[in-house]
């Protein structure tokens, strides 16, 4: 497999205290932010065989009758779309997806089956929760914002959100995945199966971000931009 282009950084640093290690880790991603708006970590604190069982679930789930997904799907008067949903069938963007807000919320809407599934998606929310707290911390410090500026910004968390989602396969006359978008919110993870597919777009070029076993990518988005007058700026796409 070709290695990444968008930089990797190893976060254990932040986890072991280690200094030297801090201040190199920050200069990558700092440098990373201002390039491509992007970037991939590794020892980041979610386990990856934890991961990797949500993926298993999320593609045993999708692949059940459409029957069996839509009674995951939220109430046609529910304020939020938690659960199970696909794109309109005039969206250019083809996907279906499963939707949750963090574990308790009373929007959420989880399949029955596969079983476990709830669980292990709970348990990944929480895993994903405590490292975006982590590198929303790192971010403030490489942005040179006042300090707990991003924290207290984003006090409420009760509107983070995960998606599982599912990219139909493209036919002889359509492509499928996501149109070319900006994330409107602060910081997005994104763990990639095999297949791939996510771009960034650097220099009007698209670059492919290639999957890595235990790596999480790193996306800042609409918020930071505009805190940064658009120092940090990306564009993103998944054909």
């Amino acid at each position: 497999m070709a290695e990444p282009l968008i930089p990797t950084v190893d976060l254990s640093p932040f986890t072991k205290n280690d200094e030297d290690g801090k201040k190199k880790a920050m200069e990558v991603i700092t440098k990373a932010c201002s390039e491509y708006g992007f970037f991939q970590i590794v020892n980041h604190g979610v386990p990856i065989n934890l991961l990797q069982r949500a993926l298993e679930l999320s593609k045993v789930f999708f692949e059940y009758p459409s029957d069996e997904k839509l009674k995951s799907s939220p109430a046609s008067n529910a304020p939020l779309p938690a659960g199970y949903n696909t794109q309109p069938q005039q969206s250019p963007d083809k996907n279906e997806y499963l939707l949750m807000f963090p574990p308790g919320s009373t929007f959420n809407v989880f399949p029955q089956n596969p079983p476990d599934f709830k669980r292990v998606l709970e348990d990944v929310f929480s895993k994903l929760t405590e490292t975006g707290l982590l590198v929303e911390t790192i971010v403030n410090q490489c942005l040179g914002l006042p300090p707990n500026f991003l924290k207290e910004y984003n006090h409420d968390r009760s509107w983070d959100f995960m998606v599982a989602l599912r990219y139909f396969p493209a036919t002889e006359s359509e492509n499928n995945g996501l149109t070319e978008h900006e994330d409107s919110n602060c910081i997005s993870l994104v763990f990639q199966d095999e297949a791939g597919g996510l771009e960034v777009r650097k220099d009007g070029e698209w670059i492919p971000v290639i999957p890595a076993k235990g790596t999480l990518v790193v996306n800042i988005s609409d918020v930071i931009q505009v805190i940064q007058h658009h120092l940090f700026f990306f564009v993103i796409k998944v054909p």
